[in-house]
């Protein structure tokens, strides 16, 4: 195996490794602040529009997901 070759498995190994550590990341249930707003108030509730997303959005963490771990590079 030349040093080419160690490198690309290199390279696969880590982005495998972030890709399972995004997974976990997404897996985690609970409130997460809006991004630049960390600590901040907003006025956005969180009952707000829940009936219209669950009938538009209902499916999408679960195809998200599937889809997400479908991109994970297999190792060789």
């Amino acid at each position: 195996m030349d040093s080419n070759e160690k490198q690309r498995r290199r390279e696969l190994e880590l982005r495998r490794e972030q890709e399972v550590k995004d997974l976990v990341t997404e897996r985690t249930i609970g409130p997460r602040p809006l991004e630049g707003l960390s600590g901040a108030h907003t006025t956005w509730t969180g009952e707000q529009d829940d009936r219209a997303a669950l009938e538009t959005h209902g499916d999408d963490e679960r195809a998200s997901r599937e889809l997400s771990e479908r991109q994970i590079p297999k190792l060789p």
